[in-house]
């Protein structure tokens, strides 16, 4: 019998057009030891396979209905792949271009970026790490605030070059 095999992903996808067009579509799941008999295939359009390791490439019962429902659900979900959870708002790019300002001042009067050549290395680094972090504006109020306390409680600088005591 030659059928169109499906994997999941794709037979969700289609039963979603075809219901979006008005058809009525359904799934017929067989019996977990034995499968569809040769009636039940003869009435489908398709055959849904999923790819599955060859070593452990059986699936019960639960998990098939599992996998094609999940793959039902994906095909018409529009979440978003990521979002950001709690109440964060994304930090914009002026708020974090004026934090790292402020931290690369604090940091080149502090001495840190030393040696001068690496400067640019080091901000540059600074910068990756905390855009990796996807801040939020409270989060960048939180590292202006870490900003203002180390500059507040920095020591005396020796203006002599004797280094004080």
């Amino acid at each position: 019998m030659a059928k169109t095999v499906l994997t999941p992903r794709r037979a969700a996808a289609e039963l979603r057009a075809r219901a979006a067009g008005g058809l009525a579509t359904g799934v017929l799941f067989g019996p977990e030891r034995s499968g569809l008999t040769n009636p039940d295939v003869v009435r489908a359009d398709a055959v849904i396979q999923v790819p599955l390791n060859p070593v452990f490439s059986s699936l019960n019962l639960a998990q098939a209905v599992l996998l094609v429902s999940y793959e039902w659900y994906q095909a018409g979900d529009d979440t978003p792949d990521v979002t950001l959870a709690g109440d964060g708002v994304p930090a914009v790019l002026e708020k974090r271009e004026y934090f790292y300002g402020r931290l690369e001042a604090a940091l080149t009067e502090s001495g840190f970026l030393f040696p001068e050549n690496l400067a640019p290395t080091i901000k540059r680094n600074l910068r990756n790490l905390f855009n990796r972090a996807a801040l939020t504006e409270q989060e960048v109020s939180t590292l202006h605030g870490v900003v203002k306390a180390l500059l507040k409680h920095r020591p005396a600088r020796d203006e002599s070059g004797s280094g004080g005591a």
